[in-house]
């Protein structure tokens, strides 16, 4: 059952980027690269401010190992959320797509990186391979973006009416799954997080919201935009890599993280609006 869940997480995820890639065109693949100074300000939130973050919480607080085992986990899964709904509303889309594919291309060397030298500071056994980050970034979200790009090309306005439509199915799929792995093991989930162990991770959620807030440039609604790319950080390469390497008890803490988040983002964005 836990695999099963697992996978449609996975397909539901890679459905929402094939969605994403469907409602862009290939100009604004590049629209990020040509702004040198926002681009370096992203990557330097999403890459090394918040795993930062991460990694000074673990030090200064005293929680479990599988608690420690997901804030690595996350300060290593960067990149753009899968909220394309939630974040239709700013006026931030090409920006955002851009950045999902350019963490997407910068996670093939900064994730193996990073869970190296990590691992050898915690003790952490990863047997993670740079052909492993390939293989699944690949196969969850540069082949989806190519996809419904395809797609689009070949069948526009059919394309245009349903995406929308099989974007709601698949965020909803990718819901139910998340919370019925919650329930599945929420013994597990009770006994590997206490009241440290919570703080610590909402700690990580508010420091990563700050961080884009400040980093994201003049325009607010790009402010608004990285903060929650920063603070949500990237489902997919966080299951790719808590799946590999630290099983199933991060998994489910890496998806109750993500539950939190997307309420935690709902206050965010509602502040940010008024």
């Amino acid at each position: 059952m836990t695999e099963t869940l697992l996978i449609l997480l996975k397909v539901s995820i890679a459905v929402v980027i094939a969605c994403i890639g469907a409602g862009t065109s290939p100009s604004e693949l590049t629209w990020l690269w040509r702004r040198p100074g926002l681009l370096i300000r992203s990557l330097t939130a999403m890459y090394l401010l918040v795993p930062l973050v991460a990694f000074g919480l673990v030090l200064v607080m005293p929680i479990g190992r599988g608690v420690k085992a997901a804030m690595l986990v996350l300060a290593v899964s960067a990149g753009a959320p899968l909220l394309p709904r939630r974040l239709k509303k700013l006026n931030s889309q090409q920006y955002i797509f851009s950045l999902l594919i350019t963490s997407s291309l910068v996670a093939i060397v900064a994730v193996p990186v990073w869970v190296t030298l990590l691992s050898i500071y915690f003790d952490v056994t990863v047997e993670l391979s740079l052909g492993t980050v390939v293989s699944d970034i690949a196969k969850t979200i540069l082949l989806p973006v190519v996809f419904g790009m395809g797609l689009r090309a070949i069948f526009p306005a059919r394309v245009e009416r349903l995406s929308d439509r099989v974007l709601a199915i698949a965020g909803g799929v990718l819901a139910v799954s998340s919370i019925a792995l919650l329930i599945l093991h929420w013994e597990l989930l009770a006994g590997l997080l206490d009241w440290r162990g919570v703080l610590a991770l909402l700690g990580l959620m508010i420091f990563a919201l700050l961080i884009g807030q400040l980093f994201g440039g003049p325009n607010p609604d790009d402010r608004t935009a990285l903060a929650i790319v920063c603070a949500t950080r990237h489902v997919g390469i966080a299951l790719i890599v808590a799946t590999e390497f630290a099983g199933v008890r991060t998994a489910v803490l890496i998806v109750a993280y993500f539950v939190t988040m997307f309420a935690v983002s709902s206050l965010y964005l509602v502040w940010r609006r008024r």
